[in-house]
């Protein structure tokens, strides 16, 4: 079992190493593990490369089959005690957790007051690995354009649109920016920056995606209250969406960029392949419609 565990570890943390920092193991022990299911299987179950550790596909197979088997045994658990519980594991993305995730949740709740959701933060890249590694039912994650499928394995995701939002910039209220409603693309490339760190899968979250230059970092955060409380300070600006409005503390403008493509995200939930369960399906009609 904890091989299992190990191989859906390293799936959704996309390395041995990540993987290890997750279980608290050193990445010898993950690799140990790894081989040892290996040996078992009589097959490759992962391409190493500089990128990280993807699945082959013989690992493929045993993923989605070491999913059913944990998820067998947490069962038998459950009925061993007698509990009964309709679950859903909900991953999204850090700013659905105030713009879109309460209001969802408080419906299904009114709706469906039975099902237990758990949620879990996550940039998409590693939302959509959870997917496939069968930690998480469905996720909720952003798309840009031309909106490609989330990933290019298969079988593919079910996905489906909830909605586009449109990127705006928070800037201090008694900044050169406030004031005016809009700001020209050109004036924010010499702005000091307030973004979450980024990664090769995922860029820096806060910067504008379309400034022209190296964009100065003044200041790194992955929480959103702490970039706009930063922001009030007069320590930069962040890039947002509007929904965070009724968040916004005093000292905060949301002013829109002028002479420059709209940057536009699609928020789209994300499922496994097949047909969802009950549960799954309620889910993503609160989300849809709150």
């Amino acid at each position: 079992m904890t091989g299992l565990r190990v191989l859906l570890a390293v799936v959704e943390q996309g390395s041995f190493t990540a993987a290890a920092g997750r279980l608290g193991y050193t990445q010898s022990a993950v690799s140990r593990q790894v081989a040892v299911l290996e040996r078992e299987a009589g097959v490759t179950l992962f391409d190493r490369g500089r990128g990280g550790s993807r699945l082959t596909a013989e690992g493929v197979i045993v993923a989605r089959h070491a999913r059913v088997v944990l998820d067998e045994l947490a069962a038998a658990g459950r009925e061993l005690t007698g509990a009964r519980e309709r679950s859903v594991h909900l991953g999204a993305f850090v700013s659905a957790g105030f713009a879109l995730l309460p209001a969802a949740l408080a419906s299904l709740r009114r709706r469906h007051p039975d099902i237990r959701v758990t949620t879990r933060e996550g940039t998409t890249p590693a939302l959509v690995r959870s997917l496939r590694a069968g930690t998480l039912d469905l996720a909720v994650v952003t798309a840009r354009p031309p909106f490609r499928a989330p990933d290019a394995e298969s079988p593919r995701l079910v996905t489906e649109r909830i909605g586009d939002v449109e990127l705006v910039v928070a800037v201090p209220s008694d900044s050169r920016y406030a004031g005016r409603g809009e700001v020209g693309v050109a004036e924010l490339a010499t702005a000091d920056w307030i973004a979450s760190p980024g990664t090769a899968a995922e860029p820096l979250l806060g910067v504008w995606p379309g400034l022209p230059g190296r964009p100065r970092v003044a200041h790194a955060a992955r929480d959103w209250l702490t970039k706009l409380q930063l922001v009030a300070a007069g320590c930069g600006v962040t890039t947002v969406t509007p929904d965070v409005a009724p968040l916004l503390p005093g000292g905060v403008d949301l002013v829109r960029v002028a002479d420059a493509p709209p940057e536009v995200r699609r928020l789209v939930v994300v499922c496994q392949p097949g047909r969802p369960t009950p549960e799954v399906a309620a889910v993503v009609s609160a989300l849809r419609s709150p």
